[in-house]
């Protein structure tokens, strides 16, 4: 299976919204986004610049569901929003029917991705987002599929412009 690992570094939450948006707005079919990192790392700011580039209207504000653990958003693409930091163990995971939800037809992005282990398709964009200092972040964006490949490509071209 087609395999690419980038790193990007940011500067400032707007920075890794824009990395968020640019991935939106080159996304053109399904994709599942697995996010990773540290609390603060910013995960909401990149779910919320994704939300941008599929389109989503302004008056839906993105926020983590940690509490409601999945929010949904209408856009070009339809985006599932998934936090699953307050779950437990594998029995919380099938009680949210999640593992349906991730062959659903939209861009499902997945906070916590971590705790799914194994359980993720074979073909997904994985972000995992390391603290640096107080604004600074760097992305590792590791793709795994034809289609998660070209689009990490694409984004590569996209931000060298």
């Amino acid at each position: 299976m087609a395999n690419k690992k980038i790193n990007i570094k940011t500067h400032s939450a707007d920075e890794t919204r824009k990395v968020g948006q640019k991935i939106g707005t080159l996304t053109n079919q399904p994709l599942i986004i697995a996010l990773s990192g540290d609390l603060g790392s910013g995960k909401t700011a990149f779910v919320q610049g994704l939300a941008m580039g599929l389109e989503v209207p302004d008056d839906y504000y993105i926020t983590s569901p940690t509490f409601t653990l999945i929010n949904e958003y209408p856009g070009r693409l339809r985006l599932m929003h998934v936090d699953l930091y307050r779950l437990d163990g594998i029995a919380d995971l099938e009680d949210l029917g999640l593992d349906e939800s991730l062959y659903d037809q939209a861009v499902i992005a997945i906070e916590w991705a971590d705790k799914l282990s194994d359980r993720l398709p074979a073909s997904h964009l994985a972000v995992s987002m390391e603290i640096i200092d107080d604004n600074c972040r760097t992305l590792s964006l590791d793709a795994t599929g034809h289609h998660e490949v070209n689009l990490l490509l694409a984004l590569m071209d996209a931000l060298a412009e």
